[in-house]
């Protein structure tokens, strides 16, 4: 008898010592998510008021309006496109829906500065479209008037292009999950198609279509690539120019403070209106929406409106950046573009391990004891994805640069040796920025899979002996090997097109495929510039196409 309460006094031990461990692991994770945010807002507040007051009466009021006016812009853009192809698709039918209705999705393989690279190469002055006009009319430089590509409306259609399908999703699957008899309702009291999905369907789906234009707004202001090629001047690029051009950290801070300040009122913003978003259906059964049949030139219209956002966002400048990449000089299998690519494959698949296991760790423990201290982790870890890479590049920088520098200075004071930067520019630190920018979209993937995992599972391996660690590695991770592998393909290709972190944060003379592709657009190569951008997007397909096949399952 006294071996079986000591046996289960040494169980109930290891228990609480897995738990703890599993909690500290997950408390540190979740300070190393607040740690670029708090460092940003210290560094800001200790710059001193000149710094800031430069700004104010030079370049905040024109970062604040052009950065609000691309908002506004990508929002009102991205909904139109969203919401448009996704009623369309949901609610009618017409030859070519079922295609469309997956094509609709590959934009989202695009990073933006690569659409920006492709249309650039198109549309500038000496590009084809403006040479072929001068040539047929023989006008000069100065008779005609063309679009400006390079301009904050040239910036916000390339983000359009690549982020409505963010609204899309949402909104179809909102579409989806509605009864008809609300619709059939408005309908039967005399309501037009039109005008009830005004006043029925599209209040339904509020909720979910605001998440999506939030998405993708928080993406705009994290956008790096397409502003700084576009020379529109946001807070994500003075950010950058403060940092490196005039090599003013304080000015960098501050700017950083006012982008994460407008970040995280838009997070409050998105998580307030998704705890509001409830919508109880009144009946007893769901009717399923009826789709009505389009014929004629209603037909032809529904496939060209359908069609026009996958042409601009995806066909058309695939075609572009093959066109160019023939006609360039760079080769994917010489040795500088084999470095750069084993540098990228390097990063992301480092990343995404060490990001798929913070993932584990936080959403295990948050399973394991549930309350207050586990949920706040979970928040907290969740915060770095309405944090734009520049302002988490800044927010690592500053402590880990000040521990090395004093580091250093104490150990040359004393043992007379230089121990230099050993966190500052290294691959660890970037890997930490990536881990805080996209452990959000580990973390949901990781708990979606984990709801499916019955608590009675974690009972019967208590009862059997099993530790928190053992319970995780022999029971939830083989059930949750597809939703982890899907976190870790997500991942990897988010750090892929991780743009601003990159540039920021890598190491000296570690050049990455979007690094190289900014470089060289930078230069105005734009034929070189579309061999990495084609390798970046031949990576950014594997999660689209693993979304299309989800998409044709909902139907």
């Amino acid at each position: 008898m006294a071996d079986i309460e000591y046996s289960e006094q040494g169980s109930r031990h290891r228990n609480a010592l897995g738990t703890r461990v599993l909690g500290g692991i997950a408390f540190a994770v979740a300070a190393a998510c607040l740690l670029p945010m708090l460092a940003v807002a210290l560094a800001a507040i200790t710059g001193g008021t000149d710094t800031i007051s430069h700004l104010i009466r030079t370049v905040l009021p024109g970062y604040a309006l052009t950065t609000l006016l691309l908002v506004g812009l990508v929002a009102c853009g991205t909904f139109c496109l969203g919401v448009g192809a996704a009623w369309l698709v949901t609610m009618t039918r017409f030859p070519g829906v079922r295609l469309m209705e997956i094509a609709l999705v590959l934009p989202l393989a695009f990073p933006a500065y690569v659409l920006a690279y492709a249309y650039t190469f198109v549309l500038d002055h000496p590009g084809i479209v403006q040479s072929t006009l001068r040539q047929v009319t023989g006008w000069g430089p100065r008779d005609y008037w063309f679009p400006e590509i390079r301009s904050t409306e040239g910036a916000a259609i390339m983000l359009i292009l690549v982020l409505y399908p963010y609204v899309y999703l949402l909104a179809r699957a909102a579409f989806l999950q509605q009864s008809a008899t609300a619709f059939l309702a408005a309908r039967a009291l005399g309501s037009s198609p039109w005008s009830a999905f005004w006043k029925v369907s599209l209040p339904m789906a509020r909720p979910a279509i605001a998440g999506g234009v939030l998405l993708a707004v928080m993406e705009t202001i994290a956008d790096f690539g397409t502003v700084a090629y576009f020379g529109v001047q946001t807070f994500a690029t003075g950010i950058y120019t403060s940092w490196f051009s005039m090599a003013d950290r304080a000015a960098a801070a501050q700017l950083a403070l006012c982008l994460l300040s407008f970040a995280l009122l838009l997070a409050v913003i998105e998580r307030t209106q998704r705890g509001k978003a409830k919508y109880y259906q009144s009946g007893k059964r769901h009717a399923a929406m009826p789709a009505s049949e389009l014929h004629g030139w209603q037909a032809v219209a529904a496939f060209i409106l359908c069609a026009i956002p996958v042409v601009l966002g995806f066909l058309l400048p695939v075609v572009i950046l093959v066109q160019m990449g023939m006609d360039s000089e760079q080769n994917l299998l010489s040795k500088r573009y084999v470095g750069f690519i084993r540098n990228s494959l390097t990063l992301a698949g480092t990343a995404a391990f060490v990001t798929v296991c913070a993932a584990i760790c936080v959403g295990f423990f948050q399973r394991l004891k549930p309350g207050r201290n586990s949920a706040t982790a979970a928040y907290l870890a969740r915060l770095g994805y309405a944090v734009p890479g520049g302002v988490i590049a800044v927010g690592l920088i500053v402590p880990f640069a000040a521990f090395d520098n004093t580091l250093d200075a104490w150990m040359r004071a004393t043992f007379d040796i230089s121990t230099g930067l050993l966190l500052t520019g290294s691959i660890w630190l970037l890997v930490a920025a990536y881990m805080v920018r996209f452990l959000a979209a580990a973390l949901g993937a990781y708990e979606g899979g984990q709801s499916m995992v019955h608590s009675n599972m974690d009972a019967a391996a208590r009862s059997l002996g099993q530790t928190p660690f053992g319970t995780l590695r022999r029971v939830h991770l083989p059930i949750l090997t597809p939703s982890l592998l899907t976190a870790l393909l997500i991942v990897f290709v988010d750090v892929m097109k991780e743009l601003p972190a990159t540039l920021i944060m890598r190491p000296f003379n570690f050049d990455t495929l979007a690094v190289q592709a900014y470089r060289l657009a930078s230069d105005e190569r734009l034929e070189g510039a579309a061999v990495p951008s084609l390798a970046i997007l031949a990576v950014g397909l594997l999660p689209v196409i693993l979304i299309c096949r989800q998409v044709g399952r909902n139907r």
